[in-house]
Protein backbone atom coordinates (compact mmCIF):
# COMPACT_ATOMS: atom_id res chain seq x y z
CA UNK A 1 0.00 0.00 0.00
CA UNK A 2 2.60 2.28 0.73
CA UNK A 3 3.56 2.66 -3.36
CA UNK A 4 -0.66 3.16 -3.72
CA UNK A 5 -0.81 6.42 -4.81
CA UNK A 6 -4.49 8.37 -4.63
CA UNK A 7 -5.08 9.83 -7.78
CA UNK A 8 -7.23 13.34 -7.99
CA UNK A 9 -8.11 14.03 -11.52
CA UNK A 10 -10.16 17.01 -10.62
CA UNK A 11 -9.47 20.48 -12.51
CA UNK A 12 -6.05 21.93 -10.00
CA UNK A 13 -7.78 24.53 -7.94
CA UNK A 14 -10.38 22.32 -6.58
CA UNK A 15 -7.84 19.44 -6.49
CA UNK A 16 -5.51 20.65 -3.50
CA UNK A 17 -8.08 20.49 -0.26
CA UNK A 18 -8.82 17.19 -1.39
CA UNK A 19 -4.74 16.20 -1.87
CA UNK A 20 -4.22 17.69 1.15
CA UNK A 21 -7.08 15.43 3.58
CA UNK A 22 -5.42 12.45 1.37
CA UNK A 23 -1.96 13.26 2.33
CA UNK A 24 -3.42 13.64 6.24
CA UNK A 25 -4.33 9.80 5.81
CA UNK A 26 -0.90 8.64 5.26
CA UNK A 27 -1.43 7.97 1.64
CA UNK A 28 0.67 9.94 -1.14
CA UNK A 29 -1.74 12.06 -3.70
CA UNK A 30 -1.06 12.76 -7.10
CA UNK A 31 -2.89 15.43 -8.86
CA UNK A 32 -3.23 14.92 -12.40
CA UNK A 33 -5.98 17.27 -13.57
CA UNK A 34 -8.23 15.86 -16.82
CA UNK A 35 -10.21 18.58 -16.89
CA UNK A 36 -8.84 22.40 -17.65
CA UNK A 37 -11.36 25.26 -16.43
CA UNK A 38 -11.11 28.50 -17.97
CA UNK A 39 -13.10 31.64 -18.21
CA UNK A 40 -14.65 32.50 -20.89
CA UNK A 41 -13.61 35.10 -23.55
CA UNK A 42 -16.95 37.69 -23.01
CA UNK A 43 -18.25 37.51 -19.35
CA UNK A 44 -20.50 40.08 -20.32
CA UNK A 45 -23.48 37.92 -20.64
CA UNK A 46 -22.80 36.45 -17.27
CA UNK A 47 -22.48 39.43 -15.38
CA UNK A 48 -25.61 40.68 -17.15
CA UNK A 49 -27.58 37.19 -15.93
CA UNK A 50 -25.82 37.66 -12.37
CA UNK A 51 -27.05 41.77 -12.43
CA UNK A 52 -30.88 40.06 -12.70
CA UNK A 53 -30.80 37.71 -9.70
CA UNK A 54 -33.59 39.24 -7.28
CA UNK A 55 -36.21 38.60 -10.19
CA UNK A 56 -35.16 34.48 -9.47
CA UNK A 57 -37.76 32.63 -8.42
CA UNK A 58 -34.43 29.84 -7.96
CA UNK A 59 -30.76 30.09 -9.64
CA UNK A 60 -29.18 26.47 -10.21
CA UNK A 61 -24.99 25.93 -10.10
CA UNK A 62 -24.41 23.06 -11.93
CA UNK A 63 -20.82 22.42 -10.83
CA UNK A 64 -18.37 24.18 -7.76
CA UNK A 65 -16.75 25.83 -11.47
CA UNK A 66 -19.99 27.11 -12.10
CA UNK A 67 -20.65 28.53 -8.18
CA UNK A 68 -16.83 29.78 -8.26
CA UNK A 69 -17.41 31.47 -11.76
CA UNK A 70 -20.09 33.18 -10.68
CA UNK A 71 -19.20 34.53 -7.49
CA UNK A 72 -15.89 35.90 -9.49
CA UNK A 73 -18.76 39.34 -9.77
CA UNK A 74 -20.56 39.36 -7.40
CA UNK A 75 -20.16 40.95 -3.78
CA UNK A 76 -22.71 38.89 -2.50
CA UNK A 77 -26.25 36.45 -2.50
CA UNK A 78 -29.46 38.82 -2.70
CA UNK A 79 -31.91 37.83 0.03
CA UNK A 80 -34.85 35.60 -0.57
CA UNK A 81 -33.08 34.00 -3.83
CA UNK A 82 -33.43 30.04 -3.87
CA UNK A 83 -30.49 27.98 -5.07
CA UNK A 84 -30.41 24.78 -6.44
CA UNK A 85 -27.17 22.40 -6.50
CA UNK A 86 -26.99 18.39 -7.81
CA UNK A 87 -24.09 18.22 -5.35
CA UNK A 88 -22.33 18.51 -1.98
CA UNK A 89 -18.96 19.97 -3.77
CA UNK A 90 -21.15 22.86 -4.95
CA UNK A 91 -22.66 23.03 -1.50
CA UNK A 92 -19.20 23.76 -0.43
CA UNK A 93 -17.94 26.44 -3.18
CA UNK A 94 -20.94 28.01 -1.75
CA UNK A 95 -20.31 27.95 1.77
CA UNK A 96 -16.52 29.09 0.37
CA UNK A 97 -18.70 32.39 -0.74
CA UNK A 98 -20.54 32.99 2.34
CA UNK A 99 -24.00 31.23 1.45
CA UNK A 100 -25.36 28.48 3.56
CA UNK A 101 -28.02 27.11 5.04
CA UNK A 102 -28.09 29.60 7.50
CA UNK A 103 -28.16 32.58 5.02
CA UNK A 104 -30.17 30.85 2.10
CA UNK A 105 -32.73 28.20 0.81
CA UNK A 106 -30.72 25.86 -1.01
CA UNK A 107 -32.16 23.02 -2.95
CA UNK A 108 -30.07 19.53 -3.24
CA UNK A 109 -30.88 16.00 -3.49
CA UNK A 110 -31.46 14.30 -0.49
CA UNK A 111 -29.38 11.40 -1.02
CA UNK A 112 -25.95 12.38 -1.35
CA UNK A 113 -25.53 8.34 -3.64
CA UNK A 114 -28.02 10.34 -6.27
CA UNK A 115 -26.48 13.36 -6.93
CA UNK A 116 -27.74 15.02 -10.05
CA UNK A 117 -29.95 16.78 -11.60
CA UNK A 118 -32.44 13.95 -12.16
CA UNK A 119 -33.07 13.57 -7.83
CA UNK A 120 -32.55 17.38 -8.01
CA UNK A 121 -35.69 17.54 -10.14
CA UNK A 122 -37.33 15.46 -8.22
CA UNK A 123 -37.12 16.77 -4.89
CA UNK A 124 -38.48 20.42 -6.38
CA UNK A 125 -42.05 20.93 -6.92
CA UNK A 126 -41.57 21.61 -10.10
CA UNK A 127 -45.03 23.66 -10.66
CA UNK A 128 -43.93 26.63 -8.19
CA UNK A 129 -41.63 27.31 -11.20
CA UNK A 130 -44.56 28.38 -14.05
CA UNK A 131 -44.26 31.18 -15.29
CA UNK A 132 -41.04 32.27 -13.44
CA UNK A 133 -37.42 33.03 -14.42
CA UNK A 134 -34.97 30.07 -13.31
CA UNK A 135 -31.08 30.92 -14.08
CA UNK A 136 -28.89 28.04 -14.36
CA UNK A 137 -25.11 28.53 -14.64
CA UNK A 138 -23.27 26.14 -15.99
CA UNK A 139 -20.10 25.67 -18.54
CA UNK A 140 -20.16 26.70 -22.36
CA UNK A 141 -21.84 22.59 -22.87
CA UNK A 142 -23.37 20.21 -21.09
CA UNK A 143 -26.95 18.15 -19.94
CA UNK A 144 -29.77 19.97 -21.09
CA UNK A 145 -32.04 17.90 -18.78
CA UNK A 146 -32.33 20.08 -16.10
CA UNK A 147 -33.49 22.87 -18.85
CA UNK A 148 -35.83 21.02 -20.89
CA UNK A 149 -37.55 19.84 -17.68
CA UNK A 150 -37.83 22.89 -16.25
CA UNK A 151 -39.31 24.70 -19.75
CA UNK A 152 -41.77 21.83 -19.71
CA UNK A 153 -42.96 22.54 -16.35
CA UNK A 154 -44.00 26.27 -17.44
CA UNK A 155 -40.69 27.81 -15.99
CA UNK A 156 -38.60 30.55 -18.04
CA UNK A 157 -35.32 29.23 -18.23
CA UNK A 158 -32.45 31.62 -18.60
CA UNK A 159 -29.01 28.99 -19.18
CA UNK A 160 -25.99 31.06 -18.83
CA UNK A 161 -22.41 30.14 -19.70
CA UNK A 162 -19.77 30.76 -16.80
CA UNK A 163 -16.72 28.91 -17.65
CA UNK A 164 -15.11 26.90 -20.23
CA UNK A 165 -13.60 23.77 -20.07
CA UNK A 166 -11.51 21.26 -22.24
CA UNK A 167 -9.42 18.08 -21.73
CA UNK A 168 -5.58 18.36 -21.44
CA UNK A 169 -3.73 17.59 -24.75
CA UNK A 170 -1.37 14.77 -24.36
CA UNK A 171 2.58 16.48 -23.65
CA UNK A 172 5.39 14.86 -23.39
CA UNK A 173 5.03 15.42 -19.46
CA UNK A 174 1.27 14.13 -19.41
CA UNK A 175 2.47 11.22 -21.25
CA UNK A 176 5.21 10.16 -19.12
CA UNK A 177 2.87 11.15 -15.63
CA UNK A 178 0.32 8.88 -17.28
CA UNK A 179 2.80 5.86 -18.15
CA UNK A 180 4.23 6.10 -14.34
CA UNK A 181 0.62 5.92 -12.97
CA UNK A 182 -0.42 2.85 -15.03
CA UNK A 183 2.24 0.88 -14.69
CA UNK A 184 0.96 -0.21 -11.32
CA UNK A 185 -2.26 -0.60 -9.36
CA UNK A 186 -3.42 2.84 -8.03
CA UNK A 187 -6.81 4.49 -6.29
CA UNK A 188 -8.39 6.83 -8.98
CA UNK A 189 -11.01 9.79 -7.84
CA UNK A 190 -12.64 10.27 -11.05
CA UNK A 191 -15.64 13.07 -9.99
CA UNK A 192 -16.88 13.62 -13.70
CA UNK A 193 -17.73 11.75 -16.78
CA UNK A 194 -16.71 13.67 -19.17
CA UNK A 195 -13.18 13.66 -17.19
CA UNK A 196 -13.11 9.80 -17.01
CA UNK A 197 -14.00 9.59 -20.87
CA UNK A 198 -11.03 12.61 -21.48
CA UNK A 199 -8.60 10.42 -19.47
CA UNK A 200 -9.52 7.18 -22.20
CA UNK A 201 -9.20 9.03 -25.11
CA UNK A 202 -5.68 9.90 -23.37
CA UNK A 203 -4.29 6.79 -22.85
CA UNK A 204 -5.79 5.33 -26.30
CA UNK A 205 -3.69 8.06 -27.83
CA UNK A 206 -0.72 7.11 -25.96
CA UNK A 207 -0.68 3.55 -26.33
CA UNK A 208 -3.60 2.39 -28.86
CA UNK A 209 -2.67 -1.30 -28.19
CA UNK A 210 -2.68 -1.96 -24.38
CA UNK A 211 -3.26 1.96 -22.85
CA UNK A 212 -7.07 1.53 -22.15
CA UNK A 213 -7.13 -2.39 -20.52
CA UNK A 214 -4.04 -0.86 -18.32
CA UNK A 215 -6.40 1.80 -17.25
CA UNK A 216 -9.28 -1.09 -16.38
CA UNK A 217 -6.93 -2.55 -14.29
CA UNK A 218 -6.85 0.23 -12.11
CA UNK A 219 -9.19 1.09 -8.94
CA UNK A 220 -12.07 3.75 -9.36
CA UNK A 221 -13.74 5.78 -6.80
CA UNK A 222 -16.37 8.07 -7.69
CA UNK A 223 -19.23 9.98 -6.43
CA UNK A 224 -21.83 9.63 -8.76
CA UNK A 225 -23.97 6.56 -10.37
CA UNK A 226 -23.47 8.32 -13.64
CA UNK A 227 -19.71 7.96 -13.63
CA UNK A 228 -19.45 4.67 -12.24
CA UNK A 229 -22.01 3.49 -15.54
CA UNK A 230 -19.28 5.63 -17.53
CA UNK A 231 -16.62 3.51 -16.27
CA UNK A 232 -18.36 0.01 -16.90
CA UNK A 233 -19.12 1.95 -20.54
CA UNK A 234 -15.48 2.06 -20.94
CA UNK A 235 -14.60 -1.63 -19.86
CA UNK A 236 -13.83 -1.13 -15.95
CA UNK A 237 -15.70 -2.72 -13.31
CA UNK A 238 -13.09 -2.20 -10.24
CA UNK A 239 -15.42 0.79 -9.08
CA UNK A 240 -16.44 2.19 -5.40
CA UNK A 241 -19.13 4.00 -5.41
CA UNK A 242 -19.18 6.69 -2.83
CA UNK A 243 -21.84 9.31 -2.58
CA UNK A 244 -21.67 12.78 -3.37
CA UNK A 245 -18.99 15.24 -0.52
CA UNK A 246 -15.25 14.46 0.03
CA UNK A 247 -15.72 13.09 3.34
CA UNK A 248 -17.73 9.36 1.30
CA UNK A 249 -14.68 9.65 -0.87
CA UNK A 250 -11.96 10.06 1.86
CA UNK A 251 -14.34 6.79 4.01
CA UNK A 252 -13.49 5.13 0.81
CA UNK A 253 -9.79 6.08 0.62
CA UNK A 254 -9.36 4.87 3.82
CA UNK A 255 -11.58 1.55 3.91
CA UNK A 256 -8.67 0.46 0.72
CA UNK A 257 -5.88 0.28 3.59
Amino acid sequence: MPDRAVVITRPRAQAQPLAQAVRALGRRAVVLPLLEIAPLDDSAPLRAALAELASCAMVVFVSPNAVDAAFAHLDGWPAGVPIGVVGEGSRAALARHGVTDENATIHCPPDPANSDSEHLLASLDLSAFAGRRVLIVRGESGRELMADTLRAAGAQVAPVAAYRRSVPSLSAALAAELDALLAGPNDWIITSSEALRGLAGLVRERDPATGLARLQAQHLIVPHARIAETARALGCDRITLTGSGDARLLAAIQSQE
